[in-house]
């Protein structure tokens, strides 16, 4: 792996390990479990958009992991 990429992976896997990210993940599972509803959705673009939403806090929930495999399938 070169240079650039190690340094990319140390940064953010540095930042992952921090007091901080461990709270940002629990608002963000507090915010998922109060988005993911259809209580209140009664057109296609609010569905939509909480799909988004949903989708959006998903991805940040799951970074850590996604990024520990890429790593792994790069060394």
């Amino acid at each position: 792996m070169d240079k650039e990429f190690q340094d990319y992976y140390d940064n953010r896997f540095l930042m992952m390990s921090t007091k901080g990210w461990k709270d940002l993940m629990d608002d963000i599972q507090r915010m998922i479990d109060s988005t993911d509803t259809i209580q209140g959705i009664d057109d296609i673009k609010k569905l939509h958009f909480k799909q988004g939403e949903l989708n959006m806090m998903n991805w940040l929930k799951t970074l850590k992991q996604v990024s520990e495999e890429a790593y792994e399938g790069l060394k």
